[in-house]
């Protein structure tokens, strides 16, 4: 037989490159391909569900990103266990996608364990690709003009919307219910921030996002996401040491600003380097890489000085707004955010966990008391941030207020936080979570009210407008 040592080091290399390749570190080879298989089956049923979702939302004539949030709840921890995540407290067992996978593949106790955390860090990192281009685009979708105008307004509704929940929060806790000092901070801190991610994606869908109000809005967020990551930072210290660390308060302070305003103030000259570099580019995807190049070498930075990493993206959307080519990457964009934003917000719900409102469960009812206290300092604390604008007759107050109120995943990591440094307890721990769920849920339909407006999708074969312009 004859023997060709060439073509016996060709078959033995394209062996090599289709042999599995592991989709984390920690993954043996072996079960690379069952990792695989659990990642696209997750993604089937959230692209199923947040599709299903939102569309229902339509008739109801609801925002679809409150249909995506619900749709995750059905598929996670609270229904249908098919999307739920090991951090969550959640084992193999209690995973439909991995009884699936259990079902046609032999796997041995570790190896199913090993193949659920893969699985689940994969789509939480998908989901965190979604929430950072969700806000490139957003920062696309902003005028910056209209935002440094309200820039302002947009502070001193930040310094309110953490201020006030802060310390009625903290004061509440420790009056009423006789809460030590620590643990009170921390409930407190948790009630300061606002998510970003949701609040303005329903802003977009109501063709309000440019909107005077939603630009506040949108401002203050970002703002009450900064000073969020200070007020964690100090209360994360406390509950370490019981002293708090003025120089690493004093660096995320200058560091922040200093990141936010440089990027606007570069902008003009990154501008012009980003025209000539699409003029230049001939090849398919001229715009979209370039721009997806920045976005997430700032939220790269962003994550780098330990702030955020949807900062830098939404630094980098406000810069390339003024930029030539702003109109035709908007259009751009949107194909990819479909594909990575639903992500974000049907695991956003999925990890909301309903069963904390169960009071049969004994665990269960300590904290719902205090979970109604937080429930309502959560929202109040927010609404009065509304009449922090001055110098703008006319301007809807209300609006602004509810567009403040959802915590989301922001509030869940205070809660996280907190549970993991031996700070709360199980009842203060559960009253944060009850407060995250319901202000998550609630702000979408009243923001919607609080505006008077609806959602309508464009007429068939019509671009979609603003109101649009995000839909999920």
């Amino acid at each position: 037989m004859f023997f060709n040592p060439t073509i016996t080091a060709l078959s033995s290399g394209m062996a090599s490159l289709l042999a599995p390749i592991p989709l984390l570190a920690t993954v043996d080879p072996e079960n690379s391909p069952i990792v695989l298989s659990g990642v696209l089956l997750s993604l089937v049923v959230i692209y199923l569900a947040s599709k299903l979702g939102a569309e229902a939302a339509m008739k109801f004539n609801l925002p679809p990103v409150l249909g995506e949030l619900v749709a995750g709840v059905i598929v996670g921890i609270s229904a249908l266990h098919l999307i739920v995540f090991p951090e969550g407290g959640m084992s193999v067992a209690n995973s439909g996608i991995m009884t699936v996978l259990q079902s046609i593949n032999s796997m041995s106790p570790a190896a199913v364990t090993s193949v659920f955390e893969s699985q689940s860090e994969i789509i939480s990192v998908l989901a965190e690709l979604g929430v950072i281009i969700l806000l490139f685009e957003i920062g696309l979708e902003s005028d910056l003009r209209q935002l440094k105008e309200v820039g302002i307004q947009a502070t001193f509704v930040a310094c309110v919307g953490v201020a006030v929940p802060f310390a009625a929060g903290t004061a509440g806790l420790m009056i009423i219910f006789h809460t030590a000092a620590i643990p009170a901070i921390f409930a407190g801190a948790a009630l300061t921030a606002t998510s970003i991610g949701i609040t303005s994606k329903v802003l977009s869908e109501l063709g309000r996002l440019k909107s005077k109000e939603g630009q506040i809005i949108v401002g203050a967020a970002v703002i009450d996401d900064v000073l969020g990551i200070i007020v964690l930072a100090v209360v994360a210290s406390l509950a370490k040491t019981g002293e708090i660390d003025v120089v690493n308060v004093i660096y995320l302070i200058v560091g922040a600003t200093a990141f936010l305003l440089g990027s606007i103030l570069l902008g003009g000259i990154f501008n012009k380097t980003f025209a000539t570099v699409v003029d230049k580019l001939k090849t398919r995807g001229n715009i979209v890489m370039p721009a997806f190049i920045f976005a997430f070498f700032m939220a790269f930075i962003g994550n780098a000085i330990h702030l955020e990493a949807i900062l830098g993206a939404f630094a980098a959307g406000l810069v390339l707004d003024e930029s030539d080519a702003r109109n035709e990457l908007d259009e751009l964009i949107k194909p990819v955010a479909d594909l990575f934003v639903p992500i974000f917000f049907v695991t956003v719900g999925a990890r909301a966990d309903l069963g904390v409102l169960n009071p049969t469960v004994p665990e269960n009812r300590a904290g719902l008391l205090i979970a109604v206290f937080l429930v309502v300092v959560a929202i109040f604390g927010k609404l009065v941030t509304g009449w922090a604008v001055f110098g703008q007759p006319g301007i809807n107050r209300l609006a602004i207020g509810v567009g403040m109120i959802p915590r989301g995943e922001v509030g869940l990591v205070f809660a996280g936080i907190g549970s993991a440094s031996g700070a709360l307890d199980k009842p203060l721990e559960v009253s944060i979570i009850i407060m995250v769920i319901l202000t998550t849920f609630v702000a979408p339909p009243f923001l919607r009210i609080a505006f008077g407006d609806t959602v309508e999708p464009p007429a068939t074969g019509e671009p979609s407008s603003d109101k649009t312009a995000i839909s999920g």
